[in-house]
């Protein structure tokens, strides 16, 4: 049996977990307050996820640049991946908010949308 020690991220609280490991899966968290510090453990040990957050260009925007976030987390391996992507991603104005800017970033199976509204100049 193995246990890690993780610091939950899901609120404020950030509650010390303990996750008891056996034969690969989780089969117990402590030290949290609440059932998502729970959910959180698990995930963290078993699959850990992220969301991705960045900045891509506009054509033709009033501002040149637009915030953008992967709509579900994806695999925290593939964060990077992800980043690589949106290299190569220019949105056209108008944009809005929800709006796909990349489609299954880095076969990921996660779209990335824009998070702000850019008016066309």
């Amino acid at each position: 049996m193995e246990t890690r020690e993780l610091i939950c991220i899901n609120c404020p609280m950030g509650c010390n977990l303990t996750v008891t490991i056996e034969n690969g899966q989780a089969v117990s968290v402590t030290g949290n307050t609440c059932p998502r510090g729970a959910k959180y453990g698990i995930s963290e040990v078993t699959r850990p996820v992220r969301m991705v957050t960045s900045i891509v260009p506009v054509q033709d925007g009033v501002i040149p640049m637009v915030s953008c976030k992967t709509a579900t987390p994806v695999d925290k391996n593939k964060m990077f991946d992800v980043i690589e992507a949106l290299e190569d991603v220019v949105a056209i104005a108008p944009v809005h908010i929800g709006d796909v800017l990349l489609e299954n970033a880095a076969d990921s199976g996660v779209n990335v949308i824009a998070t702000k509204e850019v008016r066309h100049r």
